[in-house]
């Protein structure tokens, strides 16, 4: 399996109402430096619907993805949409933050 492959089969993974980060994508597949790779992957599935792109924030619960999704709004409407809570305009990452398991 590729790594974007990795990168996708984990973000599937996320469940509703709950968010991961670039970092803890790339440590569950061993790529510990790598969140800005995590981040390209995602921009290349160009919003595949069944990859919920929404669902992965930068380490602060801050939707810096935002500009790669239909409007600025977007992503912060889909997690608002699926449960999310927000303080100010981050991601409550003490309630939301899911890690996904290590893929060997």
């Amino acid at each position: 399996m590729s790594v974007n492959e990795n990168i996708f089969k984990i973000v599937k993974q996320i469940p509703i109402g709950k968010v991961t980060t670039y970092g803890a994508i790339a440590k569950a597949i061993g790529l510990q430096s790598s969140a800005r790779y995590v981040g390209w992957a995602l921009n290349s599935t160009k919003l595949s619907s069944d990859i919920p792109a929404p669902r992965v924030v930068n380490r602060l619960g801050e939707l810096t993805g935002k500009m790669h999704f239909p409007t600025p709004t977007y992503m912060h409407e889909m997690l608002e949409s699926e449960g999310v809570v927000f303080i100010g305009d981050s991601v409550d990452m003490k309630k939301h933050l899911w890690i996904p398991p290590l893929i060997n």
